[in-house]
Parts: structure tokens; sequence; C-alpha cells
């Protein structure tokens, strides 16, 4: 019998059985872990001996934790990595460890303590949760709008995948939040740094290219707004030539090309990083695409959420398979929600924002984020929120 005379009863049944194998496995799956999860967890609080009403991952006197707050800071977090392609991991970390509290309450066991390190190790991979579903949205958005470059989301991708198992492996439980925090600081500043460089007249004449396209399709916006028709997606990315060494395609109707191995050994660098600190790597990701790739930034979210959620992936299986690292569940399904909203809303509200602006939405934060973190990790010396 066609299949298109398959019952619509049988089609809905068949399924139903698809949905409730892969939810049998995913349980099966987390049965096995928790054993694991709970050996290194409990190991930590008999070292630590806290006391008090159970509070963050079950700890005696550990954080007791708002969701709600949760939920309303990822729409922000899902907002802006959806914008600009980065900058959630750094602001789910600042959820966690700043608004929550969890850095202070980390480092006050001590930086050789069991639980710092747990609690630490929890911090980084429920960032990346928050990143990984924001990534996956975000892809698939900017794909419809055709906003991004799919073979070099791809290259990003596959040089991304050794990075984020191997840091987990090699750094899990052996760094302290102290460091851990410096290091973040340090890398965000650098970034803001070199972001302020590229909307500087000297930055912008080495990216003609990327400015005409963007001109191009800021164009077709306010065609649109003033009630024009334009197929937004139809003058999107078009490739025109894949090789192993070559890539080239247009945007707007401006050519950009590429060599993909570059792309691929960079995104190893990039995703072992990004894997340390415990965020999405985009904040490196998007320098690399506008400079290197040499992408307006109306491309360079999509492309970056690509990469990013392969290595998010890779990196939260890692942490949490190889490592046995905890999360708090309760809090990481209310932030998903919020990352859900901010994650439509974003790619909707950033074709509105001129290319240059989405450059310096970036460097503010990342000045701000990064001399705090910093100051904090380094130095001891506390910035307000």
């Amino acid at each position: 019998m066609p299949f298109n005379f398959i019952p619509e009863e049988e089609v809905t049944v068949l399924r139903s059985k698809k949905t409730l194998l892969m939810l049998a496995l995913v349980a099966a799956v987390c049965l096995m872990a928790e054993p694991a999860l709970a050996s290194r967890l409990a190991d930590a609080i008999a070292e630590a001996k806290p006391t008090g009403e159970p509070g963050y991952l079950g700890i005696p006197g550990g954080p007791q934790l708002n969701i709600i707050i949760g939920l309303l800071w990822a729409i922000w977090v899902g907002w802006i990595f959806s914008t600009v392609g980065a900058f959630g991991g750094i602001m789910a970390g600042v959820g966690h460890i700043t608004i929550y509290g969890l850095g202070d309450y980390a480092s006050s066991f001590g930086k050789g303590a069991k639980l710092n390190k747990v609690v630490t190790d929890s911090i980084r991979v429920s960032n990346q949760w928050l990143v990984g579903c924001s990534a996956a949205l975000s892809s698939f958005n900017y794909w419809k709008a055709g906003r991004l470059v799919l073979p070099l989301g791809i290259a990003l991708a596959i040089g991304s995948v050794s990075g984020s198992w191997l840091v987990p492996w090699l750094t899990a439980g052996k760094i302290s939040l102290k460091a851990y925090i410096g290091y973040f600081g340090l890398f965000v500043l650098f970034l803001g740094c070199y972001l302020f460089y590229e909307t500087t007249p000297a930055g912008q004449a080495k990216k003609k290219s990327a400015k005409k396209a963007a001109e191009a399709f800021q164009k077709s916006v306010k065609e649109q707004q003033a009630g024009g028709t334009v197929d937004m997606a139809e003058m999107g990315v078009k490739v025109q030539k894949f090789t192993p060494t070559s890539c080239e395609f247009t945007f707007f109707g401006v050519e950009f090309s590429f060599n993909p191995l570059i792309p691929v050994i960079g995104g190893f660098f990039i995703s072992a990083l990004a894997s340390f600190l415990g965020v999405g790597g985009g904040f490196l990701l998007v320098p690399f695409l506008t400079s290197v790739a040499g992408l307006p930034m109306y491309l360079v979210a999509g492309t970056s959420a690509m990469a990013v959620f392969v290595g998010m992936v890779n990196s939260i299986a890692s942490y949490m398979i190889l490592r046995s690292t905890p999360v708090e569940w309760s809090l990481i399904g209310a932030e998903l929600v919020g990352i859900v909203i901010g994650s439509i809303i974003g790619p909707k509200t950033s074709k509105y924002i001129p290319d240059i602006w989405l450059k310096r939405i970036f460097i503010v934060l990342a000045v701000y984020v990064g001399l705090k973190y910093t100051l904090k990790g380094f130095f001891g010396i506390a910035l307000p929120i």
C-alpha cells in the first residue's frame, strides 16, 4: 500500500512509539549516569561536611535558588546570543556565578576542596546547557532566513568536536573557581579590545565586502518596512563553489570566499578554550568570522551558533558522562524555557540593528564583564553587577 494511504491513526501510533523509544533511551542513560553523578557529589559532601537545609545540588547549606529569576535572566541570555552569536555563555556565567552567588559559594570551600571543584564544573556545564539550546534554535532560524553559511559552520563544527572533548577530560575537577574566573575575564577583555579595533576606520577599511553586503541587507530591510515585497531568504547565502580547499558564496549579491581547512583548525582551538572556560565560544568565533572569513555581522550570529551547538553537545556529554558532573535540573528546566523565548525573539529583531551597533553592543558588554572577572579572579576586587 502506498505510504500516502496509511491511516492517520496508524501514523500517530508509529510516531508515539518512536517518541516513547527515544524517551526510554534518554531515561536509561540518565539512570546509568545517576550513580556516578551521585557518587562524585556524595564524596565531595562527605569531605566538606556542610550543614543546613539542602540547597543547590542538594548540598546541605547550599544556596536556595529562585527559578523565576533564572527564567527571566535566561530570556536575556537567549536574546543576546541569538542576536550577535556570542555572549550567551558569558551572560549565563554572570547569572550562575554572580546573580545566584555560586561563585562565592564554591570558593568558600577552599581551593583544593572537592566540593569547590564539583560546583565549579556544575557552573560550567549549566552555562553550556543554556548556550547549546539557544544555539540549536538560532541555527535553524538563521538557516531559514538565508543568514547561515552552512559550509563554514560545518568546518568550524568539525574542528570543535575534538577540542570540546579534550579539555573537559584534562581539566574537570582540577581547576579552582578563582583561576577559572580570572582567565574568563582576561579573554572577554581581549575580545572587547579587538572588536573596538574593528569599529575604527582602519578596521572598517579592511572589510569592504562585509560593509557592502551589510548595506545591501539594511537597504532591503528598509524596503520591506516601507511595504515593499522583498524575499530576504532568496537573497541570502548561496553557495557557488565548494572544494576541500575553497568555498565561494554570495550574500545579497556580494561574493565571499574562504579555505575550509582554516576554520577546521580554528574551530579546534576555539572550542578547546571555550570548553575550558565553560562558555559557548561565540565570543571567539565572532572575531574569527568577521576577521578571517570577513563576514558581515548579519551572517555571523547564525554561523557561529551552528559551530557552538556542536561544541556544546560534545562538551556537555564529556562533563556529564566522562567526568560525572551534576547539575540542578529544576533550575536548568526553568532557564531553558527562557532560552527558547529569547532565542525566538533574537533573529527577528537583529535585522533591524545596524551592523556596527551589533559590534558596539559586544564591546560594552565585553569590557565590563572582562574587567569584572579579571579583577575578581586575580586580585579579589569585586565590581558591582
